[in-house]
């Protein structure tokens, strides 16, 4: 969430930063300003009500201890009228402070200088690419046809057990999995990022904290009885260990791993780009979080992404980096990357992971601040970044490593399945 004073002080920056995301907020950051303006000066109607409320009442006191009854009586009175217009004046400031937060939540984050501008992922700028992209032998397949003649992932019995986009791994696929989520954690741990096992539901309050509601409310899976949501990505639980909390600035950095299942409700559409493992309503993945200071975040990005860099080397899968537009950014995020994995068979790039920095955007909204050697507290910046999602990881495998004799495994995940190959 935007801070309302900067949004106050800086009304047309605020317009003309989102109109980079293809967004006229003139009117509704107008709406802001005046819900503003009438609750601070409701607020200070209030807090002389309260303050004259206080005098009288010594007053009264006094007068009693002098009996002087009659006009302590008459005193009374007053008081009892200023608690009246002190009861319909802090009603209102609450009414309009709840108001104010609705509209505060429908700002998204405003973009990074560096953002480009666009509408579309055509739009994005391709920074880094790197990677040969392997010749496949004739006859070579995409991985939901590879899957099945190998009998590792079974579409249609997740579809019995769930329905569509929930698929079971079995043998060499399950272990296949498995094998590169420990990878994935191993190689964040040797980065200095500590492992976190979280809960897969969250309350209200940290869906808010990190701007998945109310923005992404229709794609969450929601348990009404109990009023909780299924995490789209351990950034949720993982980012909310941090909420109310004050950090002293000798804490920063703070580097955060988890794996866990994510659940999206995404629209459903249909034909090839969706097919097989390429978009799902269950999904595994690694997630990397950082709580940084506001001077040190953007160096902290570009570290995010060298690592995520070296695991795709490491896999030796053909990649790019793509800069988001601001038509194409998450509505928390003020820059984000996003990888992309070249599926051979498929002739087609494939989005592996994203990696954005909030800056205090989910801090104002978690109040996840830290106290600065002057003792001054101030908000955090916080990062996050898949590393990475491996439904798409796996395909770019499964296709990539195809040879007529099977599914060659890389190299670096062998120690972990026991196995080379999948025939």
């Amino acid at each position: 969430m935007l801070q309302i004073s900067y949004i106050r002080d800086n009304k047309e920056k605020v317009i003309a930063a989102l109109a980079k995301r293809n967004m006229d907020v003139k009117t509704l950051v107008e709406e802001v300003i005046a819900l503003d303006e009438n609750r601070r000066s409701t607020q200070v109607a209030l807090d002389n009500t309260l303050a004259e409320a206080n005098k009288l009442s010594s007053a009264i006191g006094d007068l009693m201890k002098s009996g002087e009854k009659a006009k302590a009586d008459i005193l009374k009175l007053k008081t009892v009228q200023l608690k009246e217009t002190s009861k319909e004046l802090g009603e209102k400031s609450e009414a309009l402070a709840n108001e104010l937060l609705e509209k505060m939540y429908q700002l998204p984050n405003l973009p990074a200088d560096i953002v480009p501008v666009g509408k579309t992922p055509e739009e994005n700028l391709n920074v880094f690419e790197e990677g040969e992209v392997p010749v496949l032998h004739e006859g070579a397949q995409p991985h939901w046809e590879l899957v099945k003649k190998y009998d590792i992932i079974d579409f249609e019995l997740g579809v019995k057990i769930t329905g569509a986009g929930f698929p079971v791994y079995k043998g060499k696929g399950a272990k296949l999995q498995r094998a590169l989520i420990s990878y994935f954690l191993d190689k964040n741990t040797e980065a200095g990022y500590q492992e976190f096992q979280v809960p897969h539901l969250v309350n209200e309050a940290s869906a808010y904290g990190t701007g998945q509601l109310p923005d992404k409310e229709g794609q969450m899976y929601h348990d009404a009885t109990d009023d909780l949501y299924l995490i789209p990505t351990a950034e949720v639980p993982v980012t909310n260990i941090f909420r109310d909390v004050i950090l002293q600035e000798s804490e920063l950095p703070i580097l955060c791993t988890g794996y866990t299942p994510c659940f999206r409700r995404e629209a459903g559409s249909y034909g090839a780009h969706v097919r097989g493992l390429n978009r799902l309503h269950q999904f595994d993945k690694v997630e990397i979080v950082r709580i940084e200071h506001p001077d040190k975040s953007y160096e902290a990005l570009d570290g995010m992404v060298e690592h995520v860099k070296t695991i795709l080397q490491e896999l030796k899968l053909p990649y790019r980096i793509l800069r988001l537009c601001g038509g194409d950014m998450g509505f928390a995020s003020a820059l984000t990357y996003d990888f992309e994995v070249f599926s051979t068979a498929q002739d087609k790039w494939l989005e592996i992971s994203s990696v954005s920095n909030f800056e205090t955007f989910q801090a104002n909204r978690l109040k996840l601040r830290f106290k600065g050697k002057e003792g001054k507290t101030q908000l955090a910046h916080t990062l996050n970044g898949s590393s990475l999602a491996l439904p798409r990881v796996l395909a770019g495998i499964i296709e990539n490593y195809q040879t007529p004799e099977g599914i060659v495994i890389p190299e670096v995940l062998r120690k972990y399945t026991g196995f080379d190959i999948i025939n």
